[in-house]
């Protein structure tokens, strides 16, 4: 059952005071209960009670103060000049020692095991020599066993407490790092995206720049062509990454839809348009996959061609997709004279393909055909 509010604040608040403060003000109230009796009462002959009995109540109450920083110390103190109360014959009777009841409840909540252990053994012994009725050594005995108690109590729910708010540190730290993670894999997304959509565009319109001046002095059809799809993939490319700037805004932005599977004949066709000649196709029946698996199945294959415009020097290319029963298989070839290099070993572009495959469960292998001259890159992409 939770705790009233008002209780809440107030624990929160007295947590807060100096712990002298509050030992001081325990020892003031607690030497003003063992004054109560001598105070309130007088002698039958209506004199004040003996003097030893006022000197012994502040005594056995003030070390209270230091009760944290020495509570064996201030227990045997406080238990020692309580029983020599008696050793005068003029003192009230005093119902009930508090400084030693609150010096036992602090060796219990704050000394080690083997000091607590010492303690009890002591105060059995002492219980058989302590003058007075059996009665009385009874009732002390309650007494000090459950200020014991009460003290082995609190020490466990600090334990407690103490360690629900590690636990609550610890998960949210667990959570920062987390969200740092997460971070960090979203600038590498990002970056992928970035590389993949430059890389791209930069590379179409740096082919059909090089043939132009070439086409404008044999075909200016050809060359009109040319600059148009120089000015088509510039566009493309800054609608991408405008796209993908807006996401990172604290504003909200036009949120278009990814480029997926169903995009890919468009790039073949794009790229084709521009370079090699693409071909592409499809084996299998197409069934749905992960939306993350289709981003990541368009920027392989965009990434694949981008190195074969860049690099191959090849005259034909193709793409080819093939539907499995658990996974989905993607293969870009070309007739080039290849790069040379197999994953993981390639550059930006081939390890970049190699984690998107990994990011969504797959794998990935890129390196030089065996069929026939050129480059082949493969991936392999669940589909559940």
């Amino acid at each position: 059952m939770p705790e009233p509010p008002l209780v809440t604040v107030l624990r929160r608040r007295a947590r807060a005071l100096p712990p002298l403060l509050v030992d001081g003000a325990l020892a003031l109230l607690i030497t003003g209960a063992q004054l109560w009796p001598l105070l309130t009462t007088r002698q039958a002959d209506g004199l004040p009670w003996d003097w030893w009995g006022y000197a012994v109540a502040v005594t056995a109450s003030a070390p209270l103060v230091w009760r944290r920083r020495a509570p064996l110390t201030t227990l045997m103190v406080s238990l020692v000049v309580s029983l020599s109360y008696d050793l005068a014959d003029h003192v009230a009777e005093q119902p009930v020692w508090y400084g030693t009841l609150v010096g036992y409840y602090t060796v219990a909540a704050l000394s080690p095991r083997r000091t607590r252990m010492l303690l009890l053994g002591c105060t059995a012994v002492g219980m058989l020599f302590l003058p007075g009725s059996a009665d009385t050594a009874l009732r002390s005995s309650m007494l000090l066993v459950a200020a014991y108690a009460t003290g082995r109590a609190a020490a466990g729910s600090r334990a407690h407490a103490a360690a629900l708010e590690e636990r609550a540190a610890r998960l949210e730290r667990e959570r920062e790092l987390e969200a740092e993670r997460a971070a960090e894999r979203e600038r590498a997304r990002i970056a992928r995206d970035m590389h993949d959509i430059l890389a791209h565009a930069v590379s179409l319109m740096v082919v059909q720049a090089e043939a132009g001046p070439v086409a404008v002095r044999k075909d200016p059809a050809r060359a009109e062509a040319a600059f148009d799809a120089i000015a088509g993939a510039g566009r493309d490319a800054m609608e991408q990454i405008r796209r993908m700037l807006g996401v990172l805004k604290e504003q909200e932005a036009p949120r278009a839809p990814q480029p997926t599977i169903d995009d890919l004949p468009g790039l073949a066709a794009q790229v084709s348009a521009a370079g090699p000649e693409v071909t592409f196709a499809v084996t299998g029946e197409p069934r749905p996959v992960p939306a993350g698996c289709a981003v990541a199945a368009y920027r392989i294959v965009q990434e694949a061609l981008t190195n074969i415009v860049k690099h191959a020097g090849a005259t034909r290319a193709g793409v080819r997709l093939t539907w499995e029963d658990d996974s989905l298989m993607i293969d870009v070839m070309d007739d080039g004279h290849g790069g040379g290099r197999a994953l993981p070993s390639g550059g930006h572009g081939l390890i970049g393909i190699r984690e998107r495959a990994a990011a969504c469960g797959g794998t990935a292998t890129a390196g030089p055909r065996q069929d026939a001259p050129g480059f082949r890159v493969s991936a392999r992409l669940p589909l559940s």
